[in-house]
């Protein structure tokens, strides 16, 4: 039985009246301030009933909700987004989070995504998504996000013109004419959004975007909540994993057809936010994005535990373990050789799934600190003994739903 200690811490214009038409005093556009959801725009009907809230988040309905957040700057609503396009699953995840996963009309991925999601939900009681028939978020196009009719697009708007089907001035008519855009993206590797939003970016930590995010829906408690438990899980990760020195090499990879292609354990940004906090010896020390490799290449730097990207929620990681063991240089790999070649998790994950992750990569890496990480071939995500678990499911289930 492995016990730790738990530290607990407390382009083509629409001839219509615009959104913004009818703002009086509405701020600027993409930077400055943005007011959405207006009582006054008759293309949506009323409310009959007050949004509601939970816990100290009490606003009256005369009162905006306000949050602000590179590259967009300071958007206001005037009521919780009850249809949310999303574009990548961090963003999706922070809907889930402050329980609005039904609110999510678009997001990336479809099957394999929601397959993905719903593996790690299996173990929060009564919480799951729904998202296998919406429409995939990536690179949409102008006329399925005036269908959508969003109240809130929960997506950087960079990152939605660094795909190929929309520009800046597509961004910028959907947010006068359908709703704001708010989201941030390239924190995810501190990664170059487009030259023309450079002099607007900024990073955050997957967390600092959660906070602004969650005022959006009056769910500054549920963040609070989650984010308490975050930290109580990263001051036991820090109390309990041995010493440098003891402390395992390892590799994150993912397997694209037959090449292999490398990413930092150890790098900023959100997408290393469940490993970088575990401070596991890196075999590519001075790697700072992906990088394609051969067998050879994997083989001289021999890591002791490799964590194969994007592997949760199917039975992809049996197929990488086989070509593993049947390739002669693969096969002859420490990891390989001593059963450590694990499923990892998703890059550009949400709140709820790092808490997940951080505590799945804390056994692969530190088992004998933390308990040993169960054989996964896909599907759910393992159950795990309660006294080895690092953090509470039903907490985490109770704090979606409100339930504070």
């Amino acid at each position: 039985m492995h016990r730790f200690e738990v530290i607990s811490m407390h382009s083509d214009s629409v001839e219509m009246p615009t959104r913004r038409d009818v703002v009086k005093g509405g701020g600027a556009l993409l930077g400055g301030t943005v007011l959405a959801g207006c009582t006054s725009d008759t293309s949506e009907p009323p409310q009959t009933e007050p949004p509601q809230t939970t816990g100290t988040d009490r606003t009256t309905a005369a009162q905006s909700l306000s949050a602000t957040l590179r590259p967009v700057g300071d958007i206001e609503l005037d009521s919780v987004p009850e249809h949310i396009f999303t574009d990548l699953t961090h963003h999706a995840g922070m809907a889930l989070a402050v329980g609005r996963a039904d609110a999510v009309n678009a997001t990336w991925g479809g099957d394999a995504a929601t397959q993905m999601w719903n593996s790690y939900l299996e173990r929060l009681d009564g919480i799951s998504v729904e998202w296998s028939d919406l429409p995939n978020s990536f690179n949409p196009d102008k006329e399925l996000l005036y269908e959508l009719d969003s109240d809130l697009h929960l997506a950087d708007p960079a990152y939605m013109t660094w795909m190929d089907s929309l520009d800046r001035t597509d961004v910028t008519e959907i947010e006068e004419n359908v709703a704001p855009w708010f989201g941030n993206t390239f924190s995810n590797t501190h990664g170059s959004p487009p030259e023309e939003w450079a002099n607007l970016y900024e990073y955050y930590t997957l967390w600092e975007i959660f906070e602004q995010v969650a005022k959006l829906f009056q769910a500054e408690d549920r963040y609070r909540a989650l984010a308490d438990i975050h930290t109580t899980v990263l001051a036991s990760i820090e109390q309990n994993r041995p010493p440098v020195d003891n402390r395992p090499t390892a590799v994150t990879l993912k397997v694209v057809d037959e090449s292999l292609w490398v990413y930092p354990l150890n790098a900023p940004g959100f997408t290393y936010a469940h490993t970088r906090p575990l401070g596991a010896t890196d075999v590519f020390v001075d790697l700072s994005s992906s990088q394609q490799i051969d067998y050879e290449t994997l083989a001289e730097h021999d890591p002791d535990v490799i964590l194969v990207a994007e592997m949760m929620g199917h039975s992809g990681i049996e197929d990488v373990r086989s070509t593993f063991e049947e390739d002669p240089v693969a096969q002859q790999l420490s990891a390989v050789t001593n059963d450590r070649v694990y499923a990892g998790g998703v890059r550009n994950q949400g709140p709820v799934i790092n808490l997940f992750q951080l505590e799945m990569t804390t056994k692969q890496l530190y088992p004998d600190q933390f308990g040993d990480w169960p054989t996964y071939t896909g599907g759910a995500y393992p159950e795990i003994p309660t006294d080895e678990q690092l953090f509470d499911r039903q907490r985490v289930a109770d704090i979606i739903n409100g339930d504070l």
